[in-house]
């Protein structure tokens, strides 16, 4: 059997240095990614001078379905299968979608005690916490070897076709749309930032390569 790359989606830490918290390799590849390029709107009207000036960043989607299946896990007796079917590689992806409260909270909730202890909670009031302390996960799309994608999962939808007698579900379509995270100089997120320009240039490239396939069209349509 030849070798298969597959695809993967990655929640990750700032630098990912430590245990993964969280990753999602595709059983099965989607048979098909539609990518839309989301053009800024650009000055328009007769009098204007600037309508091929750049502004905001093109904005790229992705969205495709990924598919699940505990039939081969079933047939070879899997434990995690029996128990649960395809359960938890869905709730990994739920997960992604969903911004992790507990330990923030926890965290946030003993810094209020401390301060209030410490007398910083304004006198009489009682300390707060005015800066929401939860943050949606930070996300790698990895689709082949050229691209690196730091995305946000815009949305997704389940759709659990098949269940064991637990009612655990065996089969299940999930329909996931992303956004590729536009690279921001001052976010402290270097491996987004570094995945970007890997995916930047290797797209470049590519683009630099397909001279070569042009080259003689090229002299046909400039004959000097």
């Amino acid at each position: 059997m030849p070798f298969l790359l597959r695809g993967a989606l990655i929640e990750y830490g700032t630098d990912l240095i430590g245990p993964i918290p969280n990753v999602v390799i595709f059983q099965i590849n989607p048979e098909s990614l539609t990518r839309t390029m989301q053009v800024p709107e650009r000055p328009s009207g007769a009098n204007s001078r600037e309508s091929s000036q750049a502004g905001e960043k093109t904005l790229e989607r992705i969205s495709f379905k990924a598919q699940s299946s505990a039939a081969d896990e079933l047939a070879e007796n899997k434990v995690l299968a029996r128990g649960f079917g395809v359960g938890p590689r869905l709730c990994a992806l739920e997960k992604m979608v969903n911004p992790s409260s507990e330990l923030g909270g926890l965290i946030g909730e003993a810094l209020d005690k401390i301060g209030d202890a410490l007398g910083l909670g304004g006198g009489a009031e009682p300390a707060s916490q005015p800066i929401p302390r939860e943050k949606f996960p930070r996300i790698l799309f990895i689709w082949g070897l050229t691209r690196v994608l730091p995305v946000t999962i815009d949305s997704m939808r389940i759709t659990e076709l098949k269940y064991d007698f637990l009612l655990n579900p065996v089969q299940a379509d999930v329909d996931i749309e992303l956004s590729v995270t536009v690279s921001d100089p001052c976010s402290d997120d270097k491996l987004a930032a570094g995945a970007l320009t890997f995916s930047t240039m290797a797209k470049e490239a590519q683009a630099i390569a397909n001279l070569a396939n042009t080259a003689e069209q090229i002299v046909e349509l400039i004959p000097f």
